[in-house]
């Protein structure tokens, strides 16, 4: 019962806590600085349709998957479960199960809007790189938890997208091309991914080397200018 302490000392008294560990001490023109320099590496992402089949270490995906897994989520109940893919057998399973959806997609599922707009991308229904890359992540939302005493999870798409856009800025940072695919329909990711019917897969993220015959779509790297995307009150 609230009996007028502050918000602070009311959440300690009732639940457990842990200091917060404090950021260094930086002036402002170093955090300026850091912002600035990460803008500069993250800005180099583009989406990749050509890759090697070059090794990525697993290590690196490990480190990428622990720190989606470091993301906010409502009410911490971290609502994903990433299936890594580095087998022949379950990418060529998903290749097949992919390109036929997408086939029927281009070939009617898709609004012509869709199309338009993808145009200048250079996307189709075949997905080499499925096979070729040497790891596939596959991302599930969880909408019931485990728990039964509090089985719904809450926000979950919210925060599965957050958990993936750290999951996509690792790999860049660890120097790993990456494409988001998200064929419609993809349950059959439940199916070769082993996954119970509660979840939901959101996408399919492909990871590794480009080739070194890879382009990217010049319309892939216009970005729409700061004014565009933000306001200030």
């Amino acid at each position: 019962m609230y009996d007028g302490a502050p918000a602070a000392d009311v959440f300690m008294a009732e639940h457990e806590a842990l200091p917060w560990q404090p950021y260094p001490e930086l002036s402002d023109n170093a955090r300026i600085e850091r912002a600035q320099t990460f803008l500069a590496e993250i800005a180099t992402r583009r989406s990749c349709r050509a890759f090697s089949d070059r090794p990525v270490p697993r290590e690196v995906i490990e480190a990428a998957l622990r720190a989606a897994g470091s993301a906010p989520s409502g009410a911490n109940r971290q609502p994903w479960h990433f299936c890594a893919i580095a087998g022949a057998e379950a990418k060529a399973t998903i290749r097949v199960a992919a390109e036929e959806e997408e086939r029927h997609f281009y070939a009617g599922r898709a609004p012509g809007a869709w199309l338009d707009a993808a145009l200048p991308l250079g996307t189709h229904a075949d997905k080499p790189f499925l096979e070729t890359a040497p790891w596939l992540i596959a991302v599930f939302a969880r909408r019931l938890a485990d728990d039964e005493a509090v089985p719904r999870n809450y926000y979950v798409t919210e925060s599965v997208g957050i958990a993936t856009g750290i999951l996509l800025a690792t790999l860049h940072a660890a120097g790993i091309a990456t494409l988001v695919h998200t064929p419609r329909p993809m349950r059959f990711l439940n199916r070769v991914c082993r996954r119970p019917e509660g979840e939901k897969a959101l996408m399919l993220i492909v990871a590794g080397h480009p080739a070194a015959e890879a382009m990217i779509p010049a319309a892939g790297s216009m970005k729409k200018p700061l004014e565009e995307i933000s306001s200030w009150l």
